[in-house]
């Protein structure tokens, strides 16, 4: 019987004295396992299931939100189809229920291609592919996008992973963003306005213990060191799990849900997420990509671990 996201890439790897694998699959490039040591690294689910919260998925053209699913493209309105219909927005782009073309396969690393083709709200051809590699420490993912529009196309990139430590519960991990702005929104989760962490209770650069946070939030101004920035969850034996962005990610979107959908039950999860854009880009255009007829964008992420 055919899984609910198609095809299970099994990837391995023995490097280093280290012992690497995970489970990409076919629908939304989805991370669906990671693990570095026998530690896992992502919340994971049983390949019979869909992805509870959207857990491991690839978000193009657009990360997050689209308020109404509206925008406007040279004074015409698009309309999206209201892919979250209960807040009224279009959400986590256009690919995520989309099976990929399988491109490579090897032990340790697959890349998958897909097609945004124009549609409802969004007129454009864009050529993707998700090149998923394991290393010794972890799991680099590389985006690579080509615009085949005769007009240059509105692009931005994102990624939904859940983090974990093992066994570790989520409550006492701390957590490190290291992110200079919070975006405030509205009642549909859309930003209003953009402030500046420090001194607030959303100040995060420092750590701190997950306990009672409840986060559901965009940051930006993230910190961006020898081309990269990274957020963290660390454990209290002093074990960590990273996740690191090149600088095309200068965003991204913290979020601790209570009720996350595991295999045994609700309960709590932390998803991390980067993002090239916040939430709302088509029409605030902040971090907005415009990729011009036949360019490409090339762009990487990833998850690795530190032990203690």
């Amino acid at each position: 019987m055919t899984a609910p996201t198609g095809a299970q890439y099994r990837l391995t790897l023995s490097s280093s004295g280290h012992e690497v694998s995970a489970v990409v699959t076919e629908v939304a490039a989805g991370i669906r396992a990671l693990e570095v040591d026998g530690v896992a690294l992502v919340e994971t689910f049983d390949e019979s299931r869909t992805p509870p919260g959207a857990a491991g998925i690839v978000l193009v053209p657009w990360p997050n939100r689209v308020k109404d699913g509206r925008w406007m493209l040279d004074g015409a309105v698009q309309q999206l189809d209201l892919s979250e219909p209960k807040q009224h927005n279009a959400i986590h782009g256009l690919l995520r229920f989309t099976g990929y073309r399988l491109d490579v396969q090897e032990a340790h690393r697959v890349v998958q291609t897909a097609t945004v083709f124009p549609q409802h709200g969004y007129p454009f051809l864009l050529d993707t592919s998700v090149e998923h590699l394991l290393s010794s420490d972890g799991l680099t993912v590389r985006h690579r996008i080509v615009n085949r529009s005769e007009a240059a196309a509105p692009v931005a990139v994102g990624a939904h992973p859940y983090l974990a430590l093992g066994a570790v519960p989520i409550d006492e991990l701390v957590l490190t963003v290291d992110a200079a702005t919070r975006f405030l929104t509205d009642e549909n989760q859309i930003p209003i306005s953009e402030e500046r962490v420090q001194g607030t209770d959303f100040d995060l650069t420092q750590g701190r213990r997950i306990g009672d946070l409840e986060i559901d939030h965009g940051f930006g101004g993230v910190t961006v060191t020898d081309g990269r920035s990274t957020q963290s969850l660390t454990a209290p034996d002093g074990r960590r799990v990273e996740l690191w962005a090149d600088e095309n990610f200068g965003f991204v979107q913290v979020f601790t849900p209570r009720n996350f959908a595991a295999d045994d039950g609700p309960r709590r999860a932390v998803a991390i997420e980067p993002m090239t854009a916040p939430a709302d880009a088509f029409n605030s255009g902040e971090g907005l990509r415009w990729l011009e007829p036949g360019e490409t964008w090339e762009l990487e992420w990833g998850i690795r671990y530190l032990a203690a």
